[in-house]
């Protein structure tokens, strides 16, 4: 599977390298509308959306328990901990997508671009939805790992960040953005 992406990869810019450069913009254009029906442009399933979604949360949730245990572990504050916490989260998140993309033979440049695009937006919103529930749950910010509390909320938040970001997710895939971008790397 990867060897056939890899090598479709090369027939495409072999195929590109042969061509005037008014001939490549018409077979760009036609590229670019067969990829988009292909991913059912604006008609995409709630399934899709919420795998790339789930995708997204697991590396989110990775991240920012790692950076409670870790800010806690060193005596930190609440604002530092949760900075850790959000930074880890982009880190997990954009991590788990670069391993797949990477898996499919692109360049480490390309790749990282990719996953850039497709999960910047998506961990945003997460990140905005989970912290704030957090945030704005009373007593949360000062629950330990060891309360039940903490856990609770956590669960919560992340619930709440997993529904509101499928919809934006959806969006995204049926533009052609998103994870749309990523799936092109697992054909």
């Amino acid at each position: 599977m990867q060897h056939e992406a890899h090598a479709h990869h090369e027939h495409h810019e072999q195929h590109e390298q042969h061509q005037t450069p008014g001939h490549h913009e018409t077979h760009e254009g036609h590229q670019h509308h067969q990829h988009q029906h292909q991913h059912g442009h604006g008609k995409v399933s709630w399934s899709t959306a919420a795998q790339a979604t789930l995708h997204c949360l697991t590396g989110c949730a990775i991240g920012e328990v790692l950076g409670m245990i870790i800010g806690t572990a060193l005596g930190w504050g609440n604002v530092p901990t949760m900075a850790l916490a959000i930074v880890l989260a982009f880190f997990f998140g954009y991590a788990l997508t670069l391993r797949g993309i990477l898996k499919a033979g692109v360049d480490f440049g390309t790749a990282f671009k990719v996953a850039l695009a497709a999960d910047t937006l998506s961990i945003t919103v997460m990140e905005i939805i989970d912290n704030g529930v957090i945030a704005l749950w009373p007593g949360a910010m000062d629950a330990h790992l060891t309360e039940p509390l903490f856990w609770i909320v956590l669960a919560i938040a992340l619930a709440a960040a997993f529904v509101i970001t499928t919809p934006v997710n959806k969006w995204m895939i049926g533009r052609g953005k998103g994870h749309a971008v990523v799936h092109q790397y697992h054909h």
